[in-house]
């Protein structure tokens, strides 16, 4: 059974506005499913169609099987939500929040307690658990949130824009928070920001206009763009940065070496896995005495992926548009 599965799924608002156009979206029992697009894209309202709150114009979204509706108040106890920029009553402290979102959700005081004194400490918030939320920073708030969408234990976790307004220490702290997460938990989790889906999702969705572009995993995605690669950063003589090129070029694996001054990207085709050929790589060039300073691999692809992605959907677009004329 899916995690969660839509048919057709569309939001219009008013007579014009289309926020999400026919989406068929697919997520299996423990995937990090990262739904990527611009600002203005429709992931917030995709997100909230998920959670029943809001109802679809066309078509429909079934979570763990069952149809989602703004009546299915069964199915949303076994999702956590945390919105964009989460608000919260400002008189209330960490301690009072939770306590109440434990109400709602019908969990008794002896499981409260205990509970959201373990997720205080999760997100580092003990220090403040007895501050009025009013003087919390956007870190602070993003982390409280975080801990009320886990105090039910749900099997699935819809975060939209987790990392919106942190800085570095917030963000990391999210992110890695994320890829540990899912190691028990279905998790999809919405952004514009590439690296942070490229850091911790195996599989992405791309919407753009409201449309669906993209569905598959990350590392099909950058095969989508025909690349598969390795960049080292190289010293050595350049006669010997010449043989290791020429080696290479020889090597079953590779498709093609650039050389650009100390840089060296090794092209291998799509469906070749990097880190066994990597690894005959680098020990070519321990043999001829070549010092590999760095590596990067797919230094780039997701970003490129995503961008060819919108282009070709641009174009779509335009094609679509010039037909109907």
């Amino acid at each position: 059974m899916l995690t969660i599965e839509t048919h057709n799924l569309t939001k219009i608002y008013g007579n014009r506005i289309i926020a999400v156009n026919g989406i068929g979206l697919r997520v299996e029992p423990g995937w990090v499913f990262g739904l990527l697009g611009p600002n203005g894209a429709g992931k917030t309202t995709l997100l909230k169609l998920l959670l029943g709150l809001q109802t679809p114009t066309a078509g429909r979204a079934e979570v763990f099987g069952c149809r989602m509706t703004p009546n299915a108040a069964h199915l949303r106890r076994r999702i956590g939500y945390l919105p964009t920029n989460p608000k919260f009553p400002p008189g209330l402290t960490p301690i009072t929040y939770l306590d109440l979102v434990g109400q709602l959700f019908g969990m008794p005081k002896e499981q409260r307690k205990p509970r959201l004194a373990s997720l205080i400490r999760a997100v580092d918030l003990l220090p403040a658990a007895s501050q009025p939320l009013k003087s919390f920073s956007t870190g602070m708030t993003t982390r409280l949130g975080i801990a009320a969408s886990l105090i039910n234990d749900p099997e699935l976790l819809i975060w939209d824009e987790p990392t919106a307004g942190l800085d570095p220490a917030g963000r990391k702290y999210t992110l890695d928070l994320i890829r540990e997460l899912g190691k028990t938990k279905t998790v999809v989790v919405s952004s514009h920001i590439l690296s942070d889906i490229d850091r911790v999702c195996d599989h992405v969705g791309i919407i753009h206009d409201g449309r669906l572009i993209f569905q598959g995993s990350v590392r099909a995605l950058k095969q989508s763009m025909g690349r598969n690669s390795v960049e080292l950063e190289v010293d050595a003589p350049p006669a010997i940065l010449d043989e290791l090129c020429r080696r290479l070029e020889h090597t079953a694996e590779v498709v093609g070496v650039q050389r650009n001054g100390a840089w060296l990207e090794v092209l291998f085709s799509p469906e070749e896995a990097i880190a066994a050929p990597l690894g005959r790589l680098l020990l070519t060039a321990a043999d001829l005495g070549v010092a590999v300073l760095s590596v990067a691999t797919n230094k780039g692809q997701t970003e490129d992926a995503f961008i060819h992605s919108l282009e070709k959907e641009q174009a779509d677009g335009f094609t679509r548009a010039y037909a109907e004329c």
